[in-house]
């Protein structure tokens, strides 16, 4: 047995519950691997992590809040590999409470005395001005396969840094739905609902529904709305027209991406693998919801 410890060294909670972790792992004979949560911001995997991933890891625990367990769902991706989350962190509406500190949850996933729970995350297709578009039979000057991403949270688009609005095309499996001009677009799960997409205007989702909520931010039009669509669908952003002067930033699960060239469409979907997330003495989404957002 392999497992990750994904820990906020900001934060020293967080260091002291790894050191317990560690010491226990060790006296259990089982292997394990820490790193620094800080070291996982790209949204890009890390190589090593990723080849640690290839051999096998059992479980990945997170110590610090939400950011950490994006950061450590990121890495695991579409491999399957559970994540036991302990908030250290402000909000930690992913993670499991600190209360009983770490060994209890520990022990408990370790025994299979906690529950599953499955989240629908996003699979994201980047195409770039000059690049080969796949999905929509449009050549380019690169043949390299378009740029992908994952997202637990979400994807979205904004105004760049000179704060021009930008101009989108929005699509869902081929149905064109709107063109709009607006500071940008968010992407996201039932998961990210709770997040940038709730802040931007988006519904509240339960954690099991498995379809994408797409909410523009601040639309320049009186009659712009969340759209909410079904497991197999694909949401397209279509850039295609937005001028280079209006330019376009990336951001996934908070996280800025840097493309060399300006982004032209954005492809997302359902992620073919859920991200399953240990839980220990879950009080249910709706009462956690209840008490933060309420």
């Amino acid at each position: 047995m392999h497992i990750l410890i994904v820990r906020n060294n900001s934060n020293s909670q967080a260091q002291d519950a790894s050191l317990l972790l560690v010491t226990y792992l060790a006296t259990q004979g089982i292997d394990y691997t820490v790193v620094d949560s800080s070291k996982l911001a790209s949204p890009l995997a890390a190589p090593e992590l990723s080849a640690l991933f290839d051999h096998g890891v059992d479980m990945a625990v997170a110590l610090g809040g939400d950011g950490t367990i994006l950061r450590t769902a990121r890495q695991v991706g579409f491999h399957g590999t559970p994540i036991l989350g302990i908030n250290y962190g402000r909000l930690g509406f992913l993670a499991n409470p600190n209360e009983s500190g770490v060994m209890e949850p520990l022990t408990a996933a370790l025994a299979g005395d906690t529950t599953e729970e499955a989240r629908a995350n996003l699979s994201i297709h980047v195409i770039c001005e000059g690049e080969a578009d796949p999905f929509n039979d449009v050549e380019g000057d690169d043949a390299d396969e378009p740029r992908e991403f994952f997202a637990l949270n979400e994807v979205a688009v904004t105004r760049g840094a000179n704060g021009r609005i930008i101009d989108f095309g929005l699509d869902v499996s081929g149905s064109h739905l709107a063109t709009m001009r607006g500071d940008g677009l968010v992407v996201a799960s039932a998961t990210g609902s709770t997040a940038y997409a709730l802040s931007a205007g988006g519904p509240l989702v339960a954690p099991g529904f498995t379809g994408l909520v797409a909410v523009p931010i601040a639309p320049h039009t009186l009659h712009s709305r969340a759209v909410v669509t079904s497991p197999s669908d694909v949401i397209e952003m279509d850039l295609s027209e937005n001028a280079d002067s209006r330019d376009a930033t990336l951001f996934i699960d908070g996280e800025l991406v840097e493309l060399d060239r300006p982004l032209r469409r954005l492809y997302v979907r359902r992620g073919p693998v859920a991200t399953t997330l240990l839980r220990y003495k879950d009080e249910g989404f709706y009462n956690h919801a209840a008490k933060v957002f309420f």
